[in-house]
């Protein structure tokens, strides 16, 4: 079993152990992406999410 969550009315996520939503919805992975040390392409990755304005620092603050 993994945690999933889905967007809830409100747009918060929902968090559960099932994979469908209660709308009939897929439910999405809670969990991070894998992390490598040894990511060759990250200062690109990195890069590229600056020049578009992509990265976290760069967001608007969200308002709840």
């Amino acid at each position: 079993m993994m945690l999933m969550y889905y967007l809830g009315p409100d747009g918060r996520r929902v968090y559960t152990l099932k994979t469908v939503a209660p709308d009939g919805s897929p439910t999405f992975s809670a969990h991070p992406a894998r992390f490598s040390p040894e990511d060759k392409y990250s200062r690109q990755r990195i890069a590229i999410k600056k020049r578009f304005g992509l990265l976290p620092t760069q967001q608007k603050e969200p308002v709840y």
